[in-house]
């Protein structure tokens, strides 16, 4: 059986929500609906013309692109221009696309710290911090023999989630005590009788910003047609995002022999460094995807060596020279990253959650340049 587009999307934001996108960054929906079944789903950084067509022949339900494919509104619909043809045969063909931009950017285990793992830099953390959210705990009272469900339903919601653990949470066992009145509909009890039960008081802790899914995950499962339940604020537990990340290699080595282990790593044929010496040694490095020169002051409060970004302008680097900062600009495309990093976690999931769906890699190369 096919997979419901809103089912999908709401893993997807589990992980990858759209409130970590910088402010004013278009992402989420950009083109088509969520209201139908997916069977096919294509995992692109860009959303061109020619991955459309890949898309159409593949027989594709839904585009998920790194890149927003609208960034500025659209004034005409003439299918005469390229760009606005290229979203009538979306909407022909009722492919949706749906865009993670600098919130795939800012999330663990996101673009950024799959550059860290391919480059081997350890001991992470966000270059630059863009979020700081709180958190909060629900309480919830369920029959005993419906306390398993409940837990594992809250944690598909994203409740429990501490650290490097998923699903914490606590039980305590009691006595629940209440007399269904005239007009209830009681799944246990008789009206107008005292009623008591075995129950289960179960605690899990969770982002503010996702409350809301959080309590109605908890309603839908809950066998009461009134639940009893509470919320708390939490303050003791933050949790701060940011963009880029900065850690250590295990050795140092010249900055030469990176650059190579860099073009290796990203089949680059070529990339630009800002630097006065290639043979300076260099242990502690920053990266942050796409074009992040504007963070490059952070990389020099935070002590790195090299900073790895994208499309580094002319006059910035006069004054990264002037700084100090060696950098290596790999280009934008480095961020083809995250396609087969999607597809492999959604696979994960598609394991998990026993989906009939299958994930497919654009095959399409969208780098504008190469070096000649």
């Amino acid at each position: 059986m096919s997979l419901d587009g809103n089912v999908f999307i709401e893993r997807f934001e589990t992980y990858c929500p759209q409130w970590l996108a910088e402010a004013g960054d278009p992402v989420g929906l950009h083109i088509g609906t969520l209201n139908k079944k997916l069977n096919r789903v294509l995992v692109t950084l860009d959303v061109r013309p020619e991955v459309v067509a890949e898309a159409i022949e593949k027989k594709v339900d839904l585009i998920i692109a790194k890149h927003p494919p609208i960034f500025r509104a659209v004034k005409r619909l003439d299918t005469d221009n390229f760009q606005t043809k290229m979203y009538a045969d979306l909407l022909k063909h009722d492919i949706a696309v749906f865009a993670a931009h600098t919130n795939m950017d800012i999330i663990d285990n996101g673009l950024n710290d799959w550059f860290c793992e391919l480059l081997e830099i350890n001991d992470t953390t966000y270059l630059t911090k863009t979020h700081t959210i709180s958190y909060k705990k629900l309480a919830v009272f369920v029959p005993i023999d419906d306390a398993v469900n409940m837990r594992k339903v809250l944690g598909q919601a994203g409740a429990g989630m501490q650290g490097d653990y998923t699903n914490t949470s606590y039980s305590l066992i009691g006595t629940g005590r209440f007399t269904p009145a005239a007009g209830a509909n009681p799944a246990i009890g008789t009206i107008g009788e005292e009623e008591s039960v075995q129950e289960a008081k179960i605690e899990v802790i969770f982002p503010e910003t996702i409350q809301a899914n959080v309590i109605q995950a908890m309603l839908t499962a809950h066998p009461y047609e009134e639940p009893a339940y509470d919320v708390y604020q939490i303050e003791n537990i933050t949790k701060d995002y940011g963009l880029g990340r900065i850690g250590n290699l295990v050795k140092a080595l010249p900055l030469k022999d990176f650059v190579t282990i860099i073009k290796e790593k990203f089949a680059l044929d070529g990339l630009r460094i800002v630097a006065e010496d290639e043979t300076k040694m260099i242990q502690r490095v920053a990266i942050c995807g796409g074009s992040g020169e504007k963070f490059y002051p952070d990389a020099i409060k935070k002590q790195a060596d090299v900073y790895i970004t994208g499309d580094v302008y002319y006059h910035t680097g006069h004054d990264m020279l002037t700084e100090g900062l060696s950098v290596i600009d790999p280009g934008h495309y480095i961020e083809q990253l995250c396609k087969p990093k999607l597809v492999e976690l959604f696979n994960q999931w598609k394991k998990d959650y026993n989906w009939d769906i299958t994930f497919i890699e654009s095959e399409v190369n969208t780098n504008p340049f190469k070096f000649k």
